[in-house]
């Protein structure tokens, strides 16, 4: 197995007598987009925080590409690349200036590679614009650019779709996604925005009260990957429909709702199911795959508090 991008063993922050992080342990991967979902105060911030460097560990290590954070310093954060709360820039300068700026600051960054990260966050046509004349949405893709410069490894985002209109976050999205896809970088972002986390991260870790309630894929999240699933089949008569599907072998559960029957099977016992019903003159309108959004699993997980 590949050593991860990112390993964190037992960390805890404790400020004064307060656990603020409780034992947190995870590993992240190469090229995968991994998401913190937590309700306010939940210790999302404070753990980016640990791991970028901005706040000391109490206990416990945290490694990136196998140097500790804590003992490593130098040589663990040249991987790393990140948006802790907003992106800050000089607003009087160019967003290709900006860059240029913070490239002195990196060892290594020539002309070529600006022009690159410029146009991998497709801000060639407004790069030479001043920043104040940019959209929030465009500040953010510079500030992702920025964070590109020096090649890194791996790209921490703190609430990244904060301000962003609907366009901006799919655009971010599929920006996030290619990065993963093409350039093998992998990703650590927190949000508020389930639905967007359902759509942009391979897994995620729900936070509460500083502790790892749950680590999964999101389809494991959700329940699409689970052998067994709940169908919707508009059927009618109901009535028939249920009775026919109590006759055949591998239904897990079947009940009557408003447009016909639910029925909880494996996948691969669904065309028997229908070619059962059609036999008993059941009439068949659609059958559609239910599942619980990432929003419904996680009120679930955490008894009902609001994500932030």
């Amino acid at each position: 197995m590949n050593e991860p991008i990112v390993s964190l063993r037992n960390v805890t922050k404790r400020i004064g007598r307060k656990t603020i992080i409780d034992n947190v342990s995870f590993d992240v991967p190469k090229g995968e987009i991994f998401g913190f979902l937590g309700p306010n105060g939940a210790g999302k911030t404070t753990t980016i925080r640990m791991m970028v460097g901005l706040m000391s560990i109490t206990e416990g290590t945290i490694t990136i590409q196998g140097k500790n954070i804590a003992r490593e310093f130098e040589q663990a954060i040249r991987h790393v690349g990140g948006i802790v709360e907003n992106p800050e820039m000089y607003k009087f300068l160019s967003g290709y200036h900006n860059l240029v700026h913070y490239a002195r600051m990196v060892p290594g960054v020539t002309k070529d590679r600006i022009r690159e990260v410029v146009e991998l966050v497709k801000l060639e046509d407004r790069i030479h614009d001043k920043v104040k004349k940019y959209s929030l949405g465009m500040r953010q893709r510079l500030g992702v650019a920025q964070a590109l410069l020096h090649r890194p490894s791996l790209l921490i985002l703190d609430e990244p779709t904060n301000g962003l209109d609907p366009a901006g976050i799919r655009e971010l999205r599929d920006y996030l996604r290619y990065l993963t896809r093409e350039e093998g970088i992998t990703v650590i972002v927190s949000s508020h925005l389930l639905s967007e986390m359902e759509l942009m991260c391979d897994r995620v870790a729900i936070m509460m009260r500083g502790r790892i309630i749950d680590v999964k894929r999101i389809g494991e999240l959700i329940g699409t990957n689970d052998d067994a699933q709940t169908y919707l089949i508009e059927a009618s008569p109901s009535e028939l429909a249920i009775a026919a599907v109590r006759e055949i072998a591998g239904a897990i559960a079947v009940k009557p709702v408003q447009n016909g029957i639910e029925v909880t099977t494996d996948r691969d016992r669904i065309p028997d199911i229908l070619a059962h019903l059609i036999r008993m003159e059941v009439r068949i309108y659609g059958v559609t795959p239910l599942r619980q959004s990432l929003e419904d699993r996680f009120l679930e997980i955490t008894g009902g508090e609001r994500v932030g």
